[in-house]
């Protein structure tokens, strides 16, 4: 990773900058790939709540590739004693966004790490949300796709307040019922909720970010900083803007028809 420890070394102060180093320093460059002999490299954007994770996930598992969730690098290193924790609690906890500083050094060493396994591809989810993040991927990786998931800013409200973790077995779920009716042209969105399992049902938490206020505020400063990144990737020919036109059952073969994959299950299933 000695090109991202380049250009972090230009773009953030000398404090990240040496616990990014840190994370990394020994990892080796990376090696660009013909786009023809190595795995995907996509990116998914959208606004929190809207089903990055859902979708990059069950990507990742059809196309065997790592799905790379930043809010999961936060959550693991808030969860940990690191030198983070105590900063990233604070900032969590207020809706704001993660700095770009803290970001790139939590993904480096996750990608130093993949690399040195030897992974060709993955699915970043999350990742960039800034110009300065975008143009730091692109001196390290080749995106070739970027994804834009998008749906309408009331029902990703009803969403985020509908979130829940098995404290047991730490799966995500969603006890949210969304039935919004179609106006101003727009059609209507139906959303079954995603309920766990019996023995899950007792041991449900709700994310302490998950109020409306936090929410809200994530959202708000999201739409503020998310148009500069989706026109970067335009302006490259890369963005694909994907409505969602419900919940899994309606988006997923729909997705996969614009990603033309949509016969690429079944051949996998059939040589399975």
């Amino acid at each position: 990773m000695a090109a991202i420890t380049r250009l972090i070394n230009r773009t953030t102060s000398s404090s990240y900058y040496s616990l990014a180093r840190r994370c990394f320093t020994h990892a080796p460059p990376p090696q660009r790939v013909d786009p023809k002999q190595r795995n995907v490299q996509w990116v998914f954007l959208g606004c929190p709540g809207v089903g990055k994770g859902t979708y990059a996930s069950r990507l990742s598992n059809l196309l065997a590739v790592p799905h790379i969730a930043t809010g999961d690098l936060v959550r693991h290193e808030l969860s940990s004693d690191g030198p983070l924790s105590s900063q990233l609690s604070e900032i969590v906890n207020q809706g704001k966004l993660v700095s770009d500083e803290i970001i790139i050094s939590l993904l480096s060493a996750r990608l130093a790490s993949g690399e040195a396994k030897g992974e060709s591809g993955f699915i970043l989810d999350g990742f960039p949300r800034t110009i300065k993040q975008a143009e730091i991927l692109e001196g390290v990786a080749d995106i070739d796709l970027v994804v834009n998931l998008k749906l309408r800013e009331e029902i990703l409200l009803e969403k985020c307040l509908g979130r829940r973790i098995c404290s047991q077995c730490g799966k995500n779920f969603n006890v949210a019922s969304i039935n919004m009716k179609g106006e101003n042209g727009r059609p209507g969105t139906v959303m079954a909720p995603l309920l766990p399992p019996a023995h899950c049902m007792s041991k449900l938490i709700t994310r302490s970010d998950d109020t409306e206020a936090v929410v809200k505020e994530r959202l708000r400063i999201y739409n503020e900083t998310s148009q500069p990144v989706e026109e970067f990737y335009r302006s490259r020919g890369k963005l694909l803007e994907f409505d969602l036109p419900g919940g899994i059952p309606e988006s997923w073969p729909k997705l996969l028809q614009a990603l033309n994959l949509d016969d690429y299950e079944e051949k996998r299933s059939a040589a399975a």
